[in-house]
């Protein structure tokens, strides 16, 4: 399993809380506690413990006495209800067991995918070798494709019941009111962000209300190239924790980068590869800036939200400076323009 993961599209309703004072949980994982947690569940550790670069939860890979290692996710308290993480699980077991390369937690009892120790929640999984993809190459574009489309090809059997969805007011409206009620805004950058952030929120109603027809489904949600292990010349998914019920396109435009011609390259590969399997609707390429925006807006929120997590300041340190919201004001200008150019498009 890869550990590289940014988690910014999902929050439950104890997200939207202003950062707490008092001691964060996450001080009360200690080595010891987690070789505790992984024995609870009749894993026999060799008390090796590797902390993997994780933010939202904690990650770690665990030396196992008779057997490889494997990795264990400790769930942010508070973040999901059991309900949500046991979809999460419900998802990527079922696209494990059609083969489609995903890393799926391990039912150590034969049932359970999800356990409880002490206060926190956890789940193990497979290590996994691998790599980060390589996006310049045309060939492997076209795999992404070709499994993403199997993917969002049984993400459409059947819906969330309890997984949230990609929307404006969750990502955008949640985000902008969040930083300027809990004073995170610079006074000299208030009113620029207040103005250019709800002109913005308009703009992305409208793009999103001429796009009702789009079909919404269960997909990964986070798919960015750091959830995407590469071995034995294909893509291993990792990493459902934000997934949701969203439009396919989400899974596709955070694998394009570059200058707008290179992204229209990227996304003639990735749709070729896509539509061996499934059938993309090119009118779900008018929301690409659309998601972008979100993802920026939501991500400044995001970082907010987590101040009180002593592994943030010391992770962004960049974070909350006068130059910092400068530059993402100046970042959501530039969105405001990009909303404003044609969307990529298939050459057919």
């Amino acid at each position: 399993m890869h550990h590289t993961q940014d988690d910014l599209l999902g929050e439950s309703a104890s997200d939207s809380q202003p950062p707490s004072l008092s001691v964060h949980p996450y001080q009360r994982l200690t080595p010891e506690r987690v070789l505790d947690a992984v024995e609870s569940v009749g894993i026999r550790t060799d008390a090796r413990i590797l902390a993997l670069n994780s933010y939202e939860n904690r990650v770690y890979q665990v030396g196992v006495e008779d057997g490889p290692p494997v990795i264990v996710k400790f769930y942010r308290p508070q973040r999901w209800t059991r309900e949500q993480i046991l979809e999460e699980h419900a998802f990527a077991t079922e696209l494990a067991d059609l083969e489609i390369p995903v890393v799926p937690p391990l039912p150590l009892d034969g049932k359970e995918t999800l356990y409880d120790f002490d206060g926190f929640s956890f789940a193990v999984f497979e290590r996994l070798a691998g790599r980060a993809p390589d996006l310049d190459d045309p060939d492997n574009l076209v795999v992404l494709g070709r499994f993403i489309g199997r993917v969002h090809l049984v993400g459409a059997t059947r819906s969330f019941k309890h997984r949230g969805g990609l929307t404006v007011e969750r990502l955008a409206i949640e985000s902008r009111e969040y930083l300027l009620s809990n004073h995170f805004i610079p006074d000299s950058l208030i009113r620029a962000y207040d103005t250019l952030s709800q002109d913005l929120i308009v703009r992305l109603q409208a793009v999103f209300d001429r796009n009702k027809g789009t079909r919404l489904q269960r997909i990964h949600g986070d798919c960015h190239p750091g959830n995407v292990l590469w071995r034995t010349d294909a893509p291993h998914f990792v990493d459902f924790d934000d997934t949701m019920t969203g439009p396919s396109i989400q899974d596709l435009w955070m694998l394009m980068s570059g200058e707008r011609d290179q992204r229209q390259g990227q996304l003639l590969e990735l749709i070729e590869g896509y539509n061996e399997f499934n059938d993309f609707n090119p009118r779900e390429l008018d929301l690409i800036e659309a998601l972008r925006t979100l993802r920026i807006m939501h991500y400044s929120a995001w970082l907010a939200r987590r101040w009180e997590d002593p592994a943030f300041p010391k992770s962004f340190p960049w974070f909350n400076t006068e130059r910092y919201w400068a530059e993402h004001i100046l970042e959501l200008r530039e969105q405001m323009a990009a909303l404003d150019e044609p969307p990529l498009r298939l050459l057919y």
